[in-house]
């Protein structure tokens, strides 16, 4: 029997949670070694949890597996980020027609108040105040999914989930937040989304992508992160 958390999560994908957000949310740096015995105290889990954690995360692409000297996390690099960010675009667009096309009342008051979340977040960063970055996090993944969410397909979006966390990941370890810029972007997602507008939606969609990769390069934090 799995060891239980007190919300009856396996303390096993608590641990693998735990080591993933703290590489998406750049804590655990890229090429850091992860080792097993520096790991015991910082996530209170033995070798056994921790490295079926890591052998996860190296299947999600997160870790690196280095043979008998263990795991380090995954580096990362300009042609990954675009690598990822072409990716993110394929699948989100494909998934936004699909949803809008099939989207009920219901969803587009649940758009309506993802958006609403998300840019009270983003006028406080706008603002300079940086210091619930999580939230944020959390709230721009819930208006991408949301938007996403009529498609009809739960492949499709656990898909997207995870190549937007590698995204993020970038994201996060360049601090390329760029609200000014992305805050009306969403907005006018939002109003093509209401509006059922597929074709504008798109456009807006790839400019949001391009122009957060372009800016994410440019900030030079992550060319010294490479």
């Amino acid at each position: 029997m799995n060891e239980m958390t007190d919300v009856g999560q396996p303390f096993g994908e608590t641990v693998y949670q735990s080591l993933r957000a703290d590489i998406i949310m750049g804590r655990l740096k890229p090429g850091q070694k992860l080792k097993l015995e520096g790991l015991r105290d910082g996530y209170s889990a033995g070798t056994s949890t921790l490295r079926e954690a890591l052998s996860r995360l190296a299947a999600d692409g997160f870790v690196r597996a280095e043979g008998q000297r263990g795991f380090e996390v995954a580096p990362i690099s300009e042609a990954g980020l675009r690598e990822i960010a072409a990716l993110r675009l394929l699948l989100e667009e494909h998934a936004l027609a699909r949803s809008f096309e099939a989207g009920t009342l219901d969803w587009e008051a649940a758009v309506i108040a993802a958006h609403h979340k998300l840019d009270s977040h983003e006028e406080r960063l706008e603002a300079g105040d940086t210091s619930d970055i999580n939230a944020w996090r959390r709230s721009d993944w819930s208006f991408h999914q949301m938007l996403i969410s009529a498609c009809g397909s739960r492949v499709l979006m656990q898909t997207h989930a995870d190549v937007f966390d590698k995204y993020l990941r970038y994201q996060m370890i360049a601090l390329a937040f760029r609200p000014s810029a992305s805050r009306p972007e969403h907005r006018a997602l939002k109003e093509a989304a209401l509006g059922r507008d597929i074709a504008t939606a798109i456009l807006l969609l790839r400019h949001h992508i391009h122009a957060g990769v372009e800016h994410a390069l440019s900030v030079g934090t992550l060319r010294n992160s490479i």
